[in-house]
C-alpha cells in the first residue's frame, strides 16, 4: 500500500472515531491489516468486527471521496497529517490509553515531541490567576520546556501568550484547524503555529461540539510531562484535565488560592488530594523526571546568573514592582515619590531589559 493510500486509510478510520463508530485504539489496531480491511471481501469485514453502520460506511466509498478531499486540502495549506504510525508522532502521546489515530498539525510537528507542561484554569480568572498564568507559563518557556494548553479564553490564552515571550507554546483544539475557536484567538492561534504548533484530532471542519473538550484534554495532558492548573472552580473542565493527567502517570500540580474564592476551590482540593503546591517556576521544575529536570533547572540557572545590571533609579523601581498582581502607574508613582514622566522613562529601560511587564491601561508588573 502507498503512503497516500496508508493516509486515506487513516483518514477514513478517524471518521468512524469522531463519529463514534469506532474506538481510537481499535482504529490503530485496524490499521495493521487495513490493505485488506478495505477489500470488498465481506468476510474480513466480519472478521474486523465493525459495526454495521461503520462497515456500510466504509463500503459505500463516502469516506474515501471524503478523505480524498480532505487530504488535497492538507497539501494544498500545508498542513501535516500525523498518522499514529508516524515517527513524528509524539511519544508521549503514544501511551495512553486511546490515542488519536491521526493528528492534523499547523505549525512545526517536532514541537510535539519536545518536553511539555500543560497549563490550564478558569476561563474567567482573577486578576491574580491572570499573572500567575502568565508569569508561570514565560518561565516555563524560559526554561526551554514547551507550554500546552487548549487555546479557550482564559488561563489557556494567557498560557499561550506568556509562552511565546520566551519560547513556544502547542495549542490542543476542541474543533478542526478550518474552525479555529473561540474565533478571537485565531491570530494568536496563527502566531504559536509560527514557533509551535496547532493540533486536532478532529477533522478539518470539524465544529466546536461540547463532547469535543473532554477528548481534547486527553490529548493536553497526554502530551505532558506534568499539569499545572491555575483557578479553577469544583465544576472546572480543568480538574477533568488534571484527572486525565494522574490517570496517565504525568505528574499533577496546583496554584493555591484565597479559601473563600470559588476560583480556588478546585486547585486547593487538587493539593489535599496530594497534588504539589507550585507558588514559582522552581516548583514546576523540581517534579519533572530526570533528564528534563536538571537541564531545565541548568537554563534556569543560566538565566539568573546573566540578568542585567541595573542603573541609576531603576533598581528601586524593580523592587518596588509586584511579582504577583499589577500595579498602576500613577500608585507606583505615589509609592516611590517619583513622577510620572521619569518613571515612564525607567520603566521603559527595565522592559528593554525583559525586566517588566507592561499591561493595558498603563499596569504593570515585575518579570519573574
Amino acid at each position: 500500500m502507498t503512503d497516500e493510500k496508508r493516509q486515506l486509510r487513516w483518514l477514513e478510520l478517524n471518521y468512524l472515531v469522531s463519529e463514534g463508530l469506532l474506538s481510537a485504539r481499535r482504529a490503530i489496531s485496524l490499521m495493521e491489516g487495513a490493505e485488506e480491511l478495505f477489500s470488498a471481501d465481506e468476510t474480513l469485514f466480519e472478521k474486523a468486527r465493525l459495526r454495521p453502520a461503520a462497515r456500510q460506511k466504509l463500503q459505500s466509498g463516502e469516506l474515501q471521496a471524503r478523505a480524498e478531499a480532505e487530504l488535497e486540502k492538507l497539501t494544498k495549506k500545508e498542513y501535516t497529517l500525523l498518522p499514529f504510525e508516524d515517527a513524528r508522532y509524539p511519544r508521549l502521546l503514544r501511551e495512553i490509553v486511546e490515542p488519536p489515530p491521526v493528528l492534523y498539525c499547523l505549525g512545526q510537528p517536532d514541537v510535539l515531541s519536545w518536553a511539555a507542561v500543560a497549563v490550564v484554569g478558569s476561563r474567567r480568572p482573577s486578576a491574580y490567576g491572570r499573572v500567575m498564568a502568565d508569569r508561570l507559563s514565560e518561565a516555563l518557556a524560559a526554561c526551554g520546556l514547551v507550554v500546552a494548553s487548549g487555546l479557550a479564553r482564559g488561563v489557556d490564552t494567557l498560557a499561550h501568550r506568556g509562552a511565546l515571550r520566551s519560547g513556544r507554546t502547542v495549542a490542543v483544539l476542541g474543533s478542526g484547524l478550518e474552525n479555529i475557536y473561540p474565533r478571537e484567538n485565531r491570530m494568536l492561534a496563527e502566531r504559536i503555529a509560527e514557533a509551535g504548533a496547532v493540533v486536532s484530532e478532529f477533522p478539518l471542519d470539524s465544529e466546536p461540539l461540547s463532547f469535543h473538550f473532554p477528548l481534547r484534554n486527553r490529548v493536553i495532558s497526554g502530551l505532558s510531562l506534568a499539569c499545572l492548573v491555575i483557578e479553577a472552580s469544583l465544576n472546572s473542565g480543568a480538574l477533568i484535565t488534571a484527572r486525565l493527567a494522574a490517570d496517565q502517570g504525568r505528574e499533577v500540580l496546583a496554584v493555591p488560592g484565597p479559601v473563600d474564592s470559588e476560583l480556588s476551590q478546585g486547585t486547593n482540593l487538587l493539593i489535599k488530594q496530594g497534588a504539589k503546591l507550585v507558588e514559582a517556576v522552581e516548583d514546576i521544575l523540581m517534579e519533572l523526571p530526570p533528564p528534563w529536570k536538571e537541564a531545565a533547572l541548568s537554563r534556569l540557572a543560566e538565566k539568573k546568573n546573566s540578568a542585567p545590571e541595573l542603573q541609576g533609579r531603576e533598581k528601586e523601581v524593580y523592587l518596588a514592582l509586584p511579582g504577583t498582581s499589577l500595579i498602576h502607574i500613577d500608585d507606583l508613582s505615589d509609592k516611590i515619590q517619583i513622577s510620572v514622566a521619569e518613571l515612564l522613562t525607567v520603566l521603559l529601560a527595565l522592559e528593554m531589559k525583559d525586566l517588566v511587564v507592561q499591561e493595558a491601561g498603563k499596569f504593570f508588573r515585575r518579570r519573574i
